[in-house]
């Protein structure tokens, strides 16, 4: 019983996660906001049409990669996962398709 338990707590917390973390705007707001909203190291800022215009013509996969891994551009740095390694590949993408929306 107490095995069952436990499983059903695990799963309750796996599931509470996922949910939390399902939704780009909610991942951005609660980390990446801190450079996008206010443009530090030259970060584009969300809403910024004119800054996201070059980003938004390139391929997603682009820009999936430079989010992920990280990126040294003309403008700015992009640190891997924006310094949130915590994040999955998943969720940075679910981001980025946020800010993409967020800034045309």
């Amino acid at each position: 019983m107490k095995a069952v338990k436990t499983l059903f707590v695990a799963a309750s917390l796996m599931f509470a996660a996922g949910t939390a973390l399902a939704d780009g705007e909610a991942i951005y707001n609660t980390g990446c906001a801190a450079c996008h909203a206010t443009g530090v190291a030259g970060a584009p800022k969300v809403g910024d049409a004119a800054a996201w215009a070059n980003r938004i013509t390139l391929e997603k996969e682009v820009l999936y990669d430079h989010a992920i891994n990280g990126y040294q551009g003309e403008a700015g740095v992009m640190p891997p996962k924006g310094g949130f390694m915590n994040l999955s590949d998943d969720d940075i993408k679910l981001v980025v398709d946020y800010m993409v929306e967020a800034s045309q």
